[in-house]
C-alpha cells in the first residue's frame, strides 16, 4: 500500500506539470496573442477504488510495476477547444515540447468509436524531479470540442446510470447526437473560418465543400429530434 500511495502521488506531479505547461501556453495566447485556443483545463486522477477494479477487469498485476506499464489513464488531463483545428494546433505544441514524449496517439476525431465518441488522446510520458531521482511519469492528455465534451458527459452519465447495459433506442440517439454535435462542429468552424477570410487573416478551411450549411445541420439536428422522441414514446408504450 505504501507503495501505490508513493506511485498516485507520483501521477499527481505528473499531472501538475502538464498543467503547468498548458497554464503557459494559456496565458501566453491570452496575453500576447489575439486569439486563444485553449478554452478550458480539467483535471482527474484515479481513485484506489478505480485502480483496483480496472485491474482486476484487466488481470494487471496490483503493483507498481504492473500499473506503471499496463494502465495508461491514472492520471488524466481534458483540454477543451473551440474548434477542431485547435485540437490539432494545441496537440502541436504540446508534443515539440523536448521534455515530453508522445508514447501513443488514439484519434477518434478522424476514427470515431463506434457510438459516435469523438476525441483526441495523447498518452505521453513527463519527467518529475523528486528529491532523491527522476521519474518518469505516464499522462493521459483527450482534447475535445466544447460540443464534443458536452456529448462524451451525457454518454457518461447514461453509461453509469444503466451499468453500461444502455437500452439501443438510447445508444441510437447517442449516435445521432454524436452526428449533429460533430455538424454543430464542422459549420462553427467554417463559420469562424470564413470571418478571419472576411478580415484578412487566412482563407477559408479546406474541404468546405464537406461541411454541412446551417439548412442542412438544422434538418440533422430535427431528425434525430424526432428519432429521440419516437423512440421515448414507443419505450413508454411497451
Amino acid at each position: 500500500m505504501h507503495d501505490l500511495r508513493r506511485l498516485v502521488l507520483g501521477y499527481k506531479f505528473g499531472i501538475d506539470e502538464v498543467m503547468t505547461k498548458i497554464s503557459i501556453l494559456r496565458d501566453e495566447f491570452r496575453h500576447i496573442h489575439d486569439y486563444n485556443p485553449i478554452e478550458h483545463v480539467g483535471s482527474r486522477l484515479k481513485s484506489f477504488d478505480s485502480i483496483l477494479a480496472k485491474a482486476r477487469r484487466k488481470g494487471i498485476p496490483l503493483s507498481a510495476d504492473g500499473i506503471r506499464s499496463q494502465m495508461f489513464d491514472v492520471a488524466g488531463v481534458r483540454i477543451t477547444c473551440s474548434f477542431v483545428s485547435d485540437i490539432y494546433r494545441v496537440r502541436d505544441m504540446l508534443v515539440a515540447q523536448k521534455d515530453l514524449t508522445l508514447i501513443e496517439e488514439r484519434d477518434y476525431i478522424a476514427h470515431p468509436k463506434s457510438n459516435g465518441y469523438k476525441s483526441l488522446h495523447l498518452i505521453v510520458k513527463i519527467p518529475v524531479y523528486l528529491s532523491d531521482r527522476v521519474e518518469d511519469v505516464v499522462v493521459e492528455i483527450q482534447l475535445r470540442t466544447i460540443a464534443m465534451d458536452f456529448w462524451a458527459s451525457l454518454e457518461h452519465k447514461i453509461y453509469y446510470k444503466y451499468g453500461r447495459e444502455v437500452p439501443q433506442h438510447l445508444t441510437d440517439s447517442l449516435k445521432l447526437a454524436a452526428d449533429v454535435a460533430w455538424s454543430l462542429d464542422s459549420s462553427m468552424e467554417r463559420i469562424h473560418d470564413e470571418v478571419k477570410a472576411i478580415a484578412g487573416e487566412q482563407e477559408p478551411a479546406e474541404r468546405k465543400d464537406t461541411l454541412l450549411d446551417p439548412q442542412e445541420m438544422l434538418e440533422a439536428f430535427m431528425r434525430t429530434a424526432e428519432v429521440a422522441d419516437e423512440a421515448y414514446h414507443r419505450r413508454m408504450i411497451e
